[in-house]
């Protein structure tokens, strides 16, 4: 939800809630002043007919019971008050003529109130007019006794009236001012925080393009926004020259990289060619013995094999190196559709010819059947030869053993090793640069960069790596790759 739409909603609600309570105190109080003023009226009514009653005693029955004579009760025919006596019983004693052929309501608990000498009003349809009945026990002068009960009423159909329209009209009239406000505070909101619009959109453009050199036109008064869009500006302006000074040095550091790698591979190659020529040579001539000691000549043949060696892991490095420097420079690998169990079974056949101490097993494969990979041959067969030489390196004794697993969309290739295994701590960093867990450095060689390597060929393909170990027992990678079965039958 927009911040314009929340302001909106928010002073609407507001708005609202302050126009209700506005109009129900209005309303309640026109209500209570109409009523009271009927009550005045009705109660002034009841005193004047009660001081006029007479008492009389009359048989009722076996016994007797007394009857109240209101005087001149026809002498509001013609008014709006209505008069009605009835005994503690219910039955009627006497009433005006202006109820015509209608009588007062009179329910048990009207009467149990009146015998219990309350006086208290009503509200009651009489007819098809609406009436307020004030009802006033009687009592005899000296006991207390009710002997009946004096309803005055009046005709309220006329403030009920006047009252529901006014509850209608301040009902439609508050929701016209809050339909209005609303949409008077959306625009003035709109307007407002338009120039945060332009913000978005050009930090958008910015992020798109990746142009930091873009800024954010604004001619607006110095407010809070104008604030806001200066601040950006400037921030822009530190990040572009920090980005700049950044790509930079990372230019310069790619440019290090790839010449002393390649100024490197030349050199080397030399070395190994001639350091091979000479050994061939050694091996081979018959030179005197006088010329070449025995010991002399087998010194110089290890000396030779020892430059040989040490060009190769320097070799090494330098491919590990140029690989890296392509993946710094975000090179985009040539991918295509890679029957990947043709691929792993080049592999294992491959692998058996690597140096290796620990047995090689080649276990189920059949999770490969069908399945493609859109990826490089090529970097495909080095990820996982990356891992088995790793897991040589590493298995002095034991098995290293290569399956694959099935998963959803994806296959698994997993290379299981029972070498000396790392502590669970090192896991999150193996594939850091130069990286080597405490348990093997110093006791195998290597650069610390075929991992690192490996994971950059897995993020290319969209990939991931699970790792399992335990110290001493042994360690599994299972490489995931995303994978689809066209030939696969349902």
């Amino acid at each position: 939800m927009s911040i314009r739409l929340r302001l909106t909603l928010w002073y609407t609600l507001i708005l609202a809630v302050m126009i209700t309570t506005f109009s129900m105190a209005l309303y309640g109080f026109f209500s209570y002043q109409l009523y009271s003023s009927v009550k005045k009226e009705l109660d002034s009514q009841s005193k004047y007919i009660n001081s006029k009653a007479r008492v009389y005693e009359e048989p009722y029955g076996d016994g007797a019971r007394y009857t109240v004579i209101f005087p001149q009760l026809d002498t509001f025919k013609n008014s709006n008050i209505y008069f009605q006596s009835v005994y503690p019983g219910g039955e009627l004693m006497n009433k005006s003529n202006t109820l015509g052929k209608f009588e007062l309501g009179r329910t048990e608990a009207t009467l149990k109130r009146a015998k219990e000498g309350q006086a208290f009003f009503v509200k009651e349809k009489v007819g098809d007019i609406t009436v307020y009945v004030y009802n006033t026990p009687y009592q005899l002068i000296g006991s207390g006794e009710v002997i009946g009960v004096l309803q005055v009423a009046t005709r309220v159909d006329s403030i009920d009236s006047w009252l529901n329209t006014m509850k209608f009209s301040l009902s439609l009239a508050g929701f016209g001012v809050i339909l209005l406000a609303a949409s008077l505070g959306f625009f003035l909101a709109r307007k407002a925080l338009k120039p945060i619009d332009h913000v978005i959109v050009a930090a958008n453009q910015i992020e798109r393009g990746s142009d930091l050199g873009k800024r954010i036109k604004y001619n607006g008064p110095r407010d809070e926004i104008g604030r806001l869009t200066d601040t950006f500006n400037s921030l822009l302006s530190r990040i572009q020259v920090m980005y700049s000074d950044m790509e930079e040095a990372y230019r310069a550091q790619r440019r290090f990289v790839s010449d002393a790698s390649h100024e490197l591979r030349t050199p080397l190659t030399t070395i190994r060619g001639n350091v091979d020529l000479l050994e061939r040579m050694w091996k081979n001539a018959a030179v005197p013995e006088d010329l070449v000691a025995p010991a002399n000549r087998e010194m110089s043949l290890e000396a030779m094999r020892d430059i040989a060696d040490e060009a190769e892991r320097m070799s090494r490095l330098v491919n590990d190196l140029l690989a890296l420097a392509r993946a710094d420079a975000g090179q985009e690998l040539q991918k295509e559709p890679v029957e990947i169990h043709g691929l792993v079974e080049e592999v294992v056949r491959r692998a058996q010819f690597l140096p290796h101490e620990a047995e090689w097993k080649a276990g189920d494969l059949h999770a490969l059947e069908e399945a493609v990979v859109n990826g490089n041959k090529d970097l495909l067969q080095q990820l996982l030869f990356i891992f088995i030489e790793n897991a040589f390196k590493y298995t002095s004794e034991g098995f290293v053993k290569l399956d694959a697993v099935k998963g959803e969309g994806s296959v698994g290739i997993r290379i299981e090793d029972t070498g000396m295994g790392m502590d669970k701590s090192h896991v999150p960093l193996i594939f850091e640069r130069f990286y080597r867990a405490d348990a093997s450095r110093g006791e195998t060689s290597g650069t610390g960069l075929g991992l690192s390597i490996a994971k950059w060929i897995i993020d290319q393909h969209e990939g991931s790596v699970e790792v399992s170990t335990s110290l001493g027992i042994g360690t599994t990678f299972t490489i995931w790759l995303p994978a689809s079965f066209p030939r696969t039958v349902e």
